[in-house]
């Protein structure tokens, strides 16, 4: 089937009203809804590149402080595998644990941040094999599952990877309007262009895992553990994040 087929098929498909999905959040060709007094820093390795959005400090709370504390003190595999489950990168994670300790959360999904916008075409690639394509919640009508299963095969037969878009700040009534929306718009970029779309998608997705995975006292609890970590595979099991892949 092509593109254009793909395209008049989902199109057909998303005046349907809108409904939950419980296992979708935020990413691409939505509008940015970057605060006002957001402001971008450099790349300190890449001189004049911009890199960083300055984000407005986050709220510690104890649960916060203690599980950045398990992470900057847990062993090496243990915070790399933990790690994985955010971003299906092994050099991301190694830089990212490289440089522990972080003083606060925002210092570490700077890191992070910063460990993205460094990753090659190559290593972006591999890490979006690593995302899954979620369907909407069990409790959507027949319609919405059809719609959505629709979008990704034919997302998924034009890039090759899963479809991944962050959805912070949407309700959840919205997510499955704004996937198929999304869907629909980026199904007609060039490969390099969507790529850089996605890419940018999964260090967002990147940032809100991590940050859920340090604030939940008991998803931090998994810094104290060494070896593999059953189920923190990157894929089909992420932190429990309002940002997931869809």
């Amino acid at each position: 089937m092509s593109n254009l087929s793909r395209s008049s098929e989902i199109r057909a498909s998303v005046g349907q009203p809108s409904q939950s999905i419980a296992s979708v959040a935020p990413q691409a060709p939505h509008p940015s809804r970057r605060s006002h007094s957001e402001e971008l820093t450099l790349s300190s390795e890449s001189p004049g590149r911009t890199a960083i959005p300055a984000q407005s400090r986050r709220p510690v709370t104890t649960a916060t402080a203690a599980g950045l504390d398990r992470f900057n003190a847990a062993p090496a595999d243990a915070a790399e595998t933990a790690l994985l489950a955010c971003c299906d990168s092994l050099r991301w994670a190694r830089r990212i644990v490289g440089h522990r300790p972080y003083p606060d959360l925002d210092a570490l999904l700077a890191a992070a941040d910063e460990a993205a916008y460094d990753l090659s075409r190559d290593e972006i690639a591999d890490a979006l094999t690593g995302e899954f394509s979620a369907g909407p919640a069990e409790s959507a009508p027949a319609v919405a599952h059809t719609a959505l299963r629709a979008a990704h095969a034919a997302y998924e037969s034009s890039f090759g990877h899963a479809f991944v878009i962050c959805l912070d700040g949407f309700p959840p009534e919205e997510h499955l309007d704004q996937v198929l929306a999304g869907i629909r718009s980026r199904l007609g970029n060039e490969a390099e262009k969507e790529q850089a779309v996605a890419a940018d998608e999964l260090r967002r997705l990147a940032r809100g895992r991590l940050a859920h995975l340090i604030s939940d006292a008991q998803k931090a609890a998994v810094f104290t553990t060494r070896g593999d970590l059953a189920g923190h595979t990157g894929r089909a099991d992420r932190p429990d994040s309002p940002s997931v892949a869809v």
